[in-house]
């Protein structure tokens, strides 16, 4: 899955970037805290995983094809001037090659991805990418550690909100665990703007209560929706 993909299927048009980046300034403007909102198509290469639902396809294809030795080999010989003894094996051998290949390429589509990983390992790897997207965007190093990064993996359709140590002290993650199952809702319907624009809403009254602006206070991250390239 590219970033194209992902744009598209969330509704994310040039004013949908715009009204997203308004709405993060607002929610600023009643907290010294800090908000970053990023997307990645995908928190991982799952090609591992990938390739072997492809393999067991395969191999589920040839155990049905087994029990059919003998009537292949009859069509063969009724159908062919010369059946040599390779042919029978040579057949099972292109049967196996492109049922892997067919269904290789049939668990690289999303909904069928989704459903053979395994959700314990797309949750640690989504978590793992999260947290380097935390390092990665700057998050981690704001003067008062008060900010907090929406991460959105699509591929895997889960949301984590990671905020800094200045912040965790006051706030609970549960909280952030309910804002995040919101926003997967709502990106789910496809509604990704609005989705956004609610959790960023959200995000900053929780921040507003236990950091209030303050007029010295400096923007230290970009506004707006970060698309992590693959």
């Amino acid at each position: 899955m590219n970033t194209k993909t992902v744009i598209r299927q969330l509704n994310l048009t040039k004013e949908g970037f715009e009204k997203i980046q308004q709405s993060v300034k607002k929610a600023e403007s009643k907290t010294s805290g800090e908000i970053a909102i990023c997307v990645t198509a995908e928190s991982s290469d799952y090609s591992m995983w990938e390739f072997l639902a492809a393999f067991f396809a395969s191999g589920i294809c040839f155990g049905i094809m087994i029990p059919f030795a003998s009537r292949i080999n009859v069509l063969l010989e009724n159908n062919l001037w010369v059946n040599k003894i390779w042919y029978l094996p040579l057949i099972y051998g292109a049967a196996v090659l492109v049922t892997f290949v067919i269904f290789f390429w049939l668990f690289n589509i999303p909904f069928l991805d989704r459903i053979i990983i395994p959700e314990g390992y797309k949750s640690k790897k989504v978590s793992k990418k999260a947290f380097c997207a935390f390092a990665e965007t700057g998050v981690y190093c704001t003067e008062k550690h008060n900010g907090i990064l929406i991460y959105v993996s699509y591929l895997e359709r889960q949301v984590r909100i990671i905020a800094d140590k200045g912040i965790s002290d006051f706030i609970s993650d549960d909280m952030w665990q309910l804002i995040a199952d919101s926003l997967v809702a709502e990106l789910k319907k496809g509604n990704g703007v609005d989705g956004f624009c609610d959790a960023v809403e959200k995000c900053g009254d929780l921040l507003s209560e236990h950091f209030p602006f303050e007029k010295d206070d400096v923007n230290e991250l970009p506004d707006g929706l970060l698309i992590l390239e693959d």
